[in-house]
Parts: C-alpha cells; sequence; structure tokens
C-alpha cells in the first residue's frame, strides 16, 4: 500500500536535493516533525512546508506577536515619529 501523505527520508532528500544524512539531521535536531516506523522514518507532507520555512508554527507566530508588543511598548514613541517622516 502506498500512502500519498507521507515521504521518507531518501524520497525527501531526493526532492530537495540533498543528502539523505542533511536530512537524517533535520529530523533529529527537530526541524523536520517525522515517525519511526521500524527502520524508517516517515515525513507527513503536510508538515513540509514548516520544516521548509514556508509557513510559521503557532509558537512561532506567539514569539514574533510578544516581539513586536515589546518593542512597541519600549520603542512606541520612536516609532511614531520615524512614522511621520
Amino acid at each position: 500500500m502506498i500512502n500519498k501523505d507521507v515521504i521518507t527520508i531518501p524520497g525527501l532528500a531526493k526532492l530537495l536535493g540533498i543528502s539523505r544524512i542533511a536530512v537524517f539531521r533535520k529530523v533529529k535536531r527537530g526541524e523536520i516533525q517525522a515517525e519511526k516506523i521500524g527502520k524508517t522514518y516517515i515525513i507527513p507532507l503536510k508538515s513540509l512546508s514548516l520544516a521548509l520555512g514556508r509557513t510559521i508554527s503557532k509558537e512561532q507566530k506567539e514569539s514574533v506577536g510578544l516581539a513586536v508588543k515589546k518593542a512597541v511598548s519600549e520603542y512606541g514613541e520612536a516609532l511614531k515619529m520615524l512614522g511621520n517622516e
């Protein structure tokens, strides 16, 4: 049975044009979400856009939001002045 919703490490390596080892290291570092089944890792295709940097996760969105709030609270007046120029 072929599942078209997942890809293996060698398949992703070929798709990206990088080595299997490079993909494996990204999986081990948590940069690419994967599940180990026996000796094989499978990678859900829906998680690839996140891994490739095309989308950001909920946690990343929250982190960016907090950084923006902090910048506005600390530099709000300076930002307003820059906006008027």
